[in-house]
């Protein structure tokens, strides 16, 4: 894994020679050796038809692409990060969310729709993430960005996770997603203080949750 955490907002990545990292734009913190940094047009290992792809999506966050020997320190608006290995599943992820990852992995975009129906598109609306995010898939490691840290909360066929649109950060493996109300006698006359919006997670794998209900 070429990510070490430094602290709960920085990380070291580690740059060999041939292999080759992507990162946020202004991301770079300081670094050491012989690394170079270039704006990337090919929207990493899934050319340029994922690149259309996630400009049409508005999953177009400006990407550096990271080459070289040496270390590089990154982080971004002294965001909390959360680094995610991945064993080749995919691992889906709202594109400003993105700091780094690794060149090895396949980057594209779903159409949320696909993911829950008119109940995935609607997601987009209330979360203001659009209806597309962004997906890595393959061997590699992502580093997330979030507000106030992120717990990392397994999903099984026995039991759904039920998620505040607002705090979901990201989630991996066999997983469907739909957004369901929860809108009861408190919530309708304006007493209550709970969600009026769950985002239920079924199926197996993991979500990222964030503690807090921030957008970047």
């Amino acid at each position: 894994m070429p990510f070490r955490e430094v602290n709960s907002k920085m990380i070291e990545a580690t740059v060999l020679p041939g292999q080759r990292l992507f990162s946020q734009r202004g991301a770079m913190l300081a670094y050491k050796g012989e690394v170079s940094f270039t704006p990337n047009i090919q929207g990493g290992q899934g050319g340029v038809m994922s690149m259309l792809g996630r400009r049409v999506a508005g999953e177009a966050t400006p990407l550096m692409t990271v080459e070289g020997s040496g270390t590089v320190l990154f982080g971004h608006g002294g965001h909390h990060i959360q680094v995610i290995s991945l064993t080749g599943d995919t691992l889906y992820v709202e594109a400003d969310r993105l700091l780094a990852f690794d060149g090895t992995l396949q980057q594209g975009t779903v159409f949320l729709g696909s993911q829950g129906g008119v109940m995935g598109m609607v997601r987009g609306q209330v979360t203001g993430q659009g209806l597309f995010t962004t997906t890595l898939k393959g061997h590699g490691s992502v580093a997330v960005m979030a507000h106030g840290g992120v717990i990392e909360v397994p999903i099984t066929p026995q039991r759904p996770v039920h998620v505040d649109p607002q705090a979901y950060v990201a989630h991996h493996g066999d997983v469907r997603n739909k957004l369901s109300t929860a809108l009861g006698w408190r919530d309708m006359v304006g007493r209550g203080s709970g969600e009026a919006f769950q985002l239920e997670l079924s199926g197996s794998g993991a979500v990222y949750v964030q503690a807090s209900e921030e957008k970047l």
